[in-house]
C-alpha cells in the first residue's frame, strides 16, 4: 500500500477520488503533464501527480496514450493508473499500447534510464506495471479479437 499511500489516491485505487484540477486536454498535446516526472513524496510531487492523472482521466481523445513513457513516467505511476482507470473504455488498440506499455515498464525502470531513481521506486513502479498489465490483458480477453 506504499506507493499508492504515496500518490494519495487511498483505498482500493479509487480514481475518482482525484479532485485536484488538471493542466487543460491541449496541453496533452505539447507533451506529458509534469506530474508524469514527479517521483518523490512531497506535498508537491503528489499534487502534480494528481493533477495530471486528472487531466489524462478528462481528456476525450486521450492523446497521452500514444507519448512515450520514460522510467521517470513509470516510476510516478500516473499514466499507468490512467491506463488501469480507464480501461473499460479504451480501444482493443489503445489497451494494446497500454498493455505493451506496463510490460515494458519493469525493464525501462531496471534499466540505465532508471539510474536516478531509488530501488523503493523502482520496485513500486514495476509492481503497479505487473498489476496494470494484467488488468489491460484481461480486458482484451474479455473484449478484443486476436
Amino acid at each position: 500500500m506504499g506507493f499508492l499511500h504515496s500518490i494519495r489516491l487511498g483505498g482500493a485505487l479509487c480514481l475518482t477520488a482525484v479532485t485536484v484540477g488538471g493542466c487543460a486536454s491541449s496541453e496533452l498535446a505539447q507533451g506529458p503533464p509534469a506530474g508524469t516526472q514527479c517521483v518523490d513524496d512531497s506535498a508537491h510531487c503528489i499534487g502534480t501527480r494528481q493533477a495530471a492523472l486528472k487531466s489524462m482521466m478528462d481528456d476525450k481523445g486521450r492523446g497521452w496514450i500514444r507519448q512515450p513513457a520514460d522510467a521517470r513516467t513509470h516510476a510516478s505511476g500516473v499514466r499507468l493508473f490512467a491506463f488501469r482507470g480507464k480501461r473499460k473504455e479504451l480501444t482493443c488498440d489503445e489497451l494494446g499500447i497500454g498493455k505493451r506499455e506496463a510490460d515494458s515498464a519493469p525493464g525501462i525502470l531496471r534499466g540505465p534510464g532508471g539510474g536516478g531513481l531509488t530501488p523503493a521506486q523502482v520496485s513500486r513502479g514495476a509492481m503497479l506495471a505487473v498489476e496494470v498489465s494484467r488488468e489491460l490483458g484481461a480486458e482484451m480477453t474479455r473484449r478484443c479479437r486476436r
